[in-house]
């Protein structure tokens, strides 16, 4: 039975959509609708050449069916033959590229519009296509093939929004020595399928009997894997988002939602989430998701862009599993710029319905939550984040300006407060401060503040501990640094923070275990991470273990390009002496005080924070037997 009203027909569909469009528009707007209307032109002149017609053209994209996929292909491919050769007379950064889809499906045709899941596939199709490229979906490759002198690469299956099987998904190869090759498919022919299996059959038993004789005789010593084991859990890494606006101001856009789309899924305890800082390195490079996968250890990768053109934003995603190369999802989404949280949790949530996460009330609402509603305040705080991120006083105090500015717009921004509040703990931290109390109380105040309007932030529980640790007061350090990793589990950040409040307290086993759940979580994480391990292993005995952590910090801060050593050369003679390797020691003895001639032991007493004071009496002693004399014991 057919819906009442309804026409149904299969088609090809044509979708095309112009790359960089805000962006351009941004720039110029009279060149831009200018360069447009051309290219429609020769769009709408190509569609009515191969029998087609357009059925849509809102702002920058173009839809359009024909009833032969042949005509439909021939005409994608000389779209983008005459766009391209227009483009060559324009200056790079006027230059308007499309991308098209084509798909052969069902659709609903009333008359001037056409709807439906054909319609839809077009859709995704033409948003998976490179800048000037064309895909093919599989119905529609298959009518095509070996008809025209083009090429075509294979993609692999790719999921489809709100379509439940998997859409064969092809690449068109346009260059002239691309003509008829078909990559990455190989089939074969029905009358060949018997001999291949009897011949493949008998080449894998002459293979296991040539392994068994090579790994018996031959076979070199066994070499420790660079791989690291995929979590059990879904494992993401989400990459910056592309700002494609053109502006380099508009930066903060881009790095933003990247931001606050890893901070809500971190918040879910069945996901594992790659940190911040490790994501950021790719930012701006070119990349490969299955080798960012395999340097991560994850499954699963995010890759979006945005770009914003006056109060518009265009924001892309897609999710793709880089083990298969399989895209799981992919949405674009025309939204005004005040839709920005709500687009960012749209793809939060799309991104967990893909895994498949199962989630709680309580976690549901965890990930929708936001500190603050106001953009200017949010855009100031992402900005003062970029700053505090580069640990330098310089920084630091640009960062903590943002912070201010930003509460200043909106004064009841948790976030903010407590960030303003990690500006002074690293004034305490590192000595960038007029008064050490003047810092620690304003860092106080923060917390506090901060609390009162969020208690769910797992980052003012850290600053908490930190404030806590200070005092020596261990058990209540170590009550707010559990808490954030209740509410946080996938902080990298603050798993080496409870590492170190745990190293304090002396429990150096659960030390070691926060800080290498860090380290998995971050793995272009800080060089200060591995301060907990060094001296972990030290007060357990495990003294090589010690000395090779140490090497590598070593090696870790010199390929950065640091200079100041004088920590680890002072974790290196303590434990070569305790191995009974004078010479070692009292080499990194020495090379420890020309870093720092002003160390004495008795800074070291009044600074420590270890809950034990042995502690650093046997550091002192170790330091002594290897040769250290300080002035001012």
């Amino acid at each position: 039975m057919t819906e009442q009203g309804f026409k149904r027909k299969l088609t090809a569909i044509l979708s095309a959509d112009a790359v960089g469009y805000s962006r351009l528009m941004g720039d110029d707007e009279e060149a831009t609708i200018r360069t447009l209307t051309e290219h429609r032109d020769t769009i709408t002149a190509l569609v009515n050449e191969h029998k087609g017609r357009v059925v849509d053209s809102p702002g920058d994209n173009v839809l359009a069916e024909f009833a032969s996929v042949v005509d439909a292909v021939r005409c994608a491919v000389e779209m983008q033959k005459q766009i391209g050769e227009r483009n060559a007379d324009l200056p790079e950064n006027r230059r308007m590229l499309f991308r098209i889809g084509v798909n052969l499906g069902d659709i609903v045709d009333e008359g001037d519009r056409i709807y439906g899941d054909g319609v839809n596939i077009a859709a995704r199709l033409e948003s998976l296509a490179e800048a000037g490229g064309v895909c093919l979906s599989g119905t529609a490759f298959d009518q095509v093939k070996g008809k025209l002198d083009v090429g075509y690469k294979y993609l692999g299956e790719q999921n489809v929004k709100n379509i439940k099987e998997p859409v064969r998904m092809y690449k068109m190869l346009l260059e002239p020595d691309d003509a008829g090759k078909i990559i990455g498919e190989k089939k074969s022919r029905p009358g060949q399928r018997k001999w291949t299996i009897v011949a493949v059959t008998a080449m894998l038993i002459v293979l296991v009997a040539a392994f068994s004789i090579w790994n018996y005789y031959f076979r070199p010593p066994a070499k420790e894997s660079a791989a690291t084991d995929l979590p059990e859990k879904p494992s993401i890494a989400v990459l910056p988002f592309d700002n494609l606006s053109g502006d380099t101001d508009q930066d903060y856009l881009a790095d933003g939602i990247t931001e606050n789309i890893i901070t809500a899924l971190s918040k879910i305890p069945e996901m594992f989430v790659i940190a911040r800082n490790s994501v950021f390195t790719y930012k701006g490079k070119p990349i490969k998701v299955q080798k960012v996968a395999e340097d991560l250890g994850i499954r699963y990768v995010l890759e979006g862009s945005i770009q914003k053109a006056r109060n518009r934003l265009r924001i892309t995603g897609q999710l793709v599993d880089a083990t298969t190369g399989h895209h799981l999802w992919a949405e674009q989404y025309d939204r005004v710029l005040e839709d920005l949280f709500a687009v960012q949790d749209e793809i939060t949530l799309a991104i967990v319905s893909s895994l498949q996460v199962k989630l709680t009330d309580g976690e549901q609402a965890r990930l929708r939550h936001r500190s603050t509603d106001n953009l200017e305040a949010w855009g100031l705080a992402v900005r003062g984040y970029s700053y505090w991120h580069h640990y330098t006083e310089e920084d630091n105090a640009r960062a903590r300006e943002l912070f201010q500015r930003a509460i200043e717009v909106d004064p009841d921004y948790a976030w903010a407060w407590t960030m303003l509040g990690f500006t002074y703990f690293i004034d305490t931290r590192y000595d960038w401060h007029s008064s050490r109390d003047e810092s620690f109380k304003k860092m106080v105040e923060c917390a506090q503040k901060s609390v009162l309007l969020d208690d769910s932030d797992p980052d003012v529980h850290i600053l908490f501990a930190h404030t806590h640790l200070w005092q020596k007061e261990y058990d209540k350090a170590i009550e707010e640094g559990e808490k954030s990793l209740s509410l946080g589990p996938n902080s990298a950040e603050n798993h080496a923070n409870v590492g170190m409040i745990y190293r304090f307290a002396r429990r150096f086993e659960d030390s070691i275990r926060m800080t290498e759940k860090a380290i998995r979580l971050h793995p272009y994480y800080p060089d200060w991470y591995l301060y907990s391990l060094e001296y972990s292993y030290y007060y357990l005995g495990q003294h090589q273990k010690a000395i090779d952590i140490a090497k590598k910090h070593l090696k870790l801060i010199e390929s950065r390009g640091g200079t100041d050593t004088f920590w680890q050369h002072l974790i290196l003679a303590q434990n070569y002496i305790r191995l009974g390797e004078d010479k070692e020691a009292n080499y990194h003895a020495t090379e420890a005080l020309k870093k720092n001639p002003e160390y004495t032991f008795k800074w070291e007493r009044e600074s420590s924070l270890y809950k034990d004071p042995a502690l650093i009496e046997q550091q002192i002693e170790d330091l002594r037997k290897a040769g250290l004399t300080c002035e001012g014991e």
